[in-house]
């Protein structure tokens, strides 16, 4: 930074000698320009401004003189046409020549707003960010004061630019510079305010895209951009400061179809905050035709911090999609078992009737800690299995079986319910693709357990389902032992898991959203608890029923 003044400078500037050295600025409030792009491969300093309002011709001269000191071959002072910006910059260049110093300007106006330019000529907007690149590439190169003037004036008038808002923006210490109904927006405005040439009610992004690149190839406009089937050209879309990312990119692909849907090809895209307007909830789209010479210029390496890591490829709005790999098991059923296909089925749809049953209690249980769904949730799974086994042969294999109903929870049953229940589910078909009997499905239990306790983050006494799970899994150890009565085993993990669910109600919430809540608040189980007890009650209820 240059004492006394608001003057950012290169590190290295130093390393200018020998070389042309690129001043530019103007007023505060579109950061990050015009500092941002100080460094290596573009600017050599920046002169900011109060907010809106030009720098002070002092601190230009300042500048000049310092680079000027350093060795500079020369400076180039790259300004937005702005009548205050053209009178400082220029008085500061009469000053700096009568120093003996070799000084050019070049006033960029890439503004496409007016048919029919005032006096004052087009505004300088963001395509001005486009000749900082360009001339500090040619700068680096060690190119000649008058090369680089000569080649960013062919690129200048190359460039158009065109703002659209959904909103002012507010000078600090005053109100918004012009006024906006929440249903409309504005074209053509400024980066410092001024109300746009026309407005008109919200629409699409897709629509909002197309009205502006109509603007700015009129033919009947003088402030157009010559574009035709075949150009090239590199794409800018800056956010005017208040839009998120998301809105952005949205903008960005309606931009992208739009040029490509005219037979233009884009060489290369900047999506992000290049030159902003304060909070202006507003985006510029930017169209430099692009020769190859000035894209070799534009892919060169630069160190300012706020030019971004292009991608030095075409962009196109065309999705290129790939195959899923197929889904590869290690299992194989060449035979479907008719006895346990009806076994399962007689087991799903007891657990079904069961969910079904418990919706509105289980909604009511939740609606203590939750928002009261967690029984509609339920009862979506429960449908979503009536649904599949009705149009599908249910598989026979157990750990096909498991592996199924994950993918239907996971896709049908929704939040967070579904998601453990999918990844419970998916662990315990592990086991059971190389292993049977009844000690199968207690090894599927415990990797059912040990996967929701990794990846949900929850333990027993943390008042979730995991407590009435692993009571559960506590009894079906013993069917681990040979000749241990399955029937009896699973009356008494039940018996277990219903008691655990109960208990819920005695304690202090640990994970999910109950977690939030006091502890006194929850003086009812939880339903999630509830739930699982019921799913396991309706297995054991399938198994007996002959």
């Amino acid at each position: 930074m240059l004492q006394g003044h608001r003057v950012i400078l290169r590190a290295d500037f130093e390393g200018v000698k020998g070389k042309v050295a690129l001043l530019s600025g103007g007023g505060s409030g579109h950061e990050p320009a015009h500092a941002g792009y100080v460094g290596r491969g573009m600017l050599t300093g920046a002169i900011a401004g109060p907010v809106f309002t030009s720098p002070p011709v002092g601190s230009i001269v300042a500048a000049i003189r310092t680079v000027a000191q350093a060795g500079a071959e020369g400076v180039l002072l790259i300004v937005k046409n702005y009548t205050g910006d053209r009178l400082n910059f220029g008085l500061a260049l009469e000053r700096a020549r009568g120093e003996g110093t070799k000084v050019e300007m070049v006033v960029i106006g890439d503004d496409c707003a007016f048919s029919l330019p005032k006096k004052a000529g087009r505004r300088g907007l963001c395509g001005t960010v486009l000749i900082h690149k360009i001339a500090g590439a040619l700068a680096e190169e060690g190119k000649s004061l008058k090369e680089i003037l000569h080649i960013v004036e062919s690129a200048a008038i190359r460039i158009g630019t065109l703002g659209v808002s959904l909103s002012p923006c507010s000078v600090p210490g005053a109100g918004p510079t012009f006024k906006l109904a929440p249903d409309e927006l504005e074209l053509g405005l400024g980066i410092h305010g001024e109300a746009g040439v026309r407005r008109g009610k919200m629409m699409s992004s897709d629509e909002v895209v197309k009205v502006m690149m109509d603007h700015m190839t009129d033919p009947s406009s003088q402030s157009r951009v010559e574009l035709s089937p075949g150009d090239t050209v590199i794409l800018v879309v800056n956010n005017l400061g208040g839009l998120s990312c998301l809105e952005l990119q949205i903008v960005a692909s309606s931009a992208v179809h739009c040029l490509e849907g005219r037979g233009v090809q884009i060489q290369r895209a900047m999506v992000g905050s290049f030159m902003t307007a304060l909070e202006m909830s507003g985006v510029s789209l930017t169209i430099m035709k692009c020769t190859p010479e000035l894209l070799l210029l534009f892919d060169s390496e630069t160190s300012a911090p706020a030019w971004p890591r292009i991608s030095r490829f075409p962009v196109t709005g065309q999705t290129r999609i790939f195959q899923c790999a197929p889904e590869s098991t290690t299992y194989e059923e060449s035979k479907p078992d008719t006895m346990s296909v009806q076994v399962y089925s007689r087991v799903l749809g007891r657990v079904c009737l069961a969910l079904l049953a418990l919706e509105e209690e289980l909604n009511d249980l939740d609606r203590a800690a939750g928002d009261g769904d967690c029984g509609s949730t339920h009862a979506r799974a429960a449908h979503a299995i009536q649904n599949w086994m009705n149009s599908q042969q249910v598989p026979s294999h157990p750990a096909k079986l498991l592996m199924a109903l994950s993918q239907v929870l996971l896709e049908k049953m929704g939040g967070t319910s579904g998601a453990l229940y999918s990844l419970f589910l998916t662990a315990a078909a592990r086991p059971l693709q190389s292993m049977s009997g009844p000690q199968a499905w207690a090894s599927a239990m415990d990797d059912g357990i040990e996967a929701m306790k990794r990846f949900g983050g929850a333990e027993p006494g943390d008042r979730t389902m995991l407590d009435p799970l692993c009571a559960t899994s506590g009894v079906l150890q013993s069917l681990r032992t040979p000749g241990c009565d399955l029937m009896q085993t699973l009356s008494l993990a039940v018996q277990r898991a219903t008691e655990a669910a109960d208990s819920t109600r005695h304690m202090t919430a640990g994970a999910g959203r109950a977690s939030y809540i006091g502890s006194s608040s929850l003086n009812r189980p939880d339903p999630g608890a509830v739930a699982v007890a019921a799913v396991l009650k309706g297995i054991m209820e399938g198994l007996e029923k002959k």
